[in-house]
């Protein structure tokens, strides 16, 4: 509905089908952990007549003893019980009170395929059709590399990148290499600096920008567009407030930033529908980074961040 407000689409965008997201994530500060935009932005602002694949997303990453960058033994676990169908439902439910939508909540974990397979056969059965996949699975959070597990690094990689060609393969083989469609991977800037505390999401995010690639090469002649989108800082969301955002508020670090303010999420929705639309017909192939230059120009501490991490913003607070 927000991502709505002001934008006038094209006639081809109205009563267009599913927008299938691989996770109901939100977007995240520095273009990390959860960048699906939310999840009623994108596929409200399509138009009436779309519906929407939400499934399941696969849990955030959480430290099982906090500890100081000394934190060699680490152990990281998954946290936060999935939830349960019958909060999926009631999610459901509120999406379709507030804008018009028709949504259909499945349980999928983009690291088991067979999951995926099951639930875009249900979309399927249920709307006939599905035009778009948003990839937005990310797992994520604060850590040096000497106190990263291999487990961590390895989970990580599980839901980001082989999640995203899981998704991408399974809406190939089931219904885009007949009919077209369009995917939206949703990554990161982090591997363009190298930035510090973030190799495990910054190597994960940099294999499905060159995933991107590689399918939009392949899959072109099947109609099918794939693009990433890379976001920065963004208000109102769990990266934000895990990664830092209200540190950096306070330390003013937004200032350095060109446009000098964070994003919201209204913008990741905008960018995400310019992507997914024929606004973007002949567009495939590329990154579209939308963090108001931060990746140019922000800081990148190294010592900063470890004492931040050491302060204990790897914690779930």
């Amino acid at each position: 509905k927000e991502a709505r407000r002001g934008l006038h689409l094209p006639a081809g965008c109205a009563g267009r089908a599913v927008p299938a997201c691989s996770a109901a994530c939100r977007p995240a500060a520095g273009g990390s952990r959860g960048h699906g935009g939310g999840r009623s932005s994108v596929p409200a602002a399509a138009g009436r007549g779309r519906r929407r694949l939400s499934p399941r997303v696969p849990p955030p990453l959480q430290p099982r003893h906090p500890g100081g960058p000394g934190g060699i033994h680490h152990r990281w676990r998954l946290g936060h019980r999935l939830p349960h169908r019958r909060d999926l439902h009631e999610a459901s439910k509120k999406l379709v009170a507030a804008t018009g939508q028709q949504c259909l909540p499945l349980s999928i974990d983009v690291r088991q395929p067979q999951t995926i397979v099951a639930a875009v056969e249900e979309a399927l059965k249920e709307f006939k059709r599905i035009d778009i996949l948003v990839n937005g699975a990310a797992g994520n959070f604060l850590c040096p590399a000497s106190a990263l597990s291999f487990n961590a690094f390895k989970t990580v990689i599980d839901i980001d990148t082989i999640g995203t060609f899981n998704t991408s393969k399974v809406l190939f083989e089931k219904y885009f290499r007949d009919h077209g469609g369009v995917i939206v991977n949703i990554t990161a800037t982090l591997s363009y600096r190298g930035q510090a505390l973030q190799v495990h999401a910054g190597t994960a995010k940099a294999a499905i920008d060159a995933m991107t690639r590689h399918l939009a090469v392949e899959w072109g002649p099947n109609n099918i567009r794939v693009n990433s989108l890379a976001p920065g800082p963004i208000t109102g969301t769990e990266g934000y407030r895990r990664l830092g955002g209200r540190f950096a508020e306070e330390g003013s670090q937004f200032d350095v930033i060109p446009l000098q303010r964070a994003g919201n999420k209204t913008e990741i929705a905008h960018s995400t529908l310019y992507l997914a639309s024929p606004l973007s017909s002949y567009v495939t192939g590329t990154t579209l980074v939308v963090d108001g230059g931060s990746w140019l120009t922000s800081a990148n501490s190294f010592s900063a961040l470890l004492d931040f991490w050491a302060a204990g913003a790897n914690k779930n607070q």
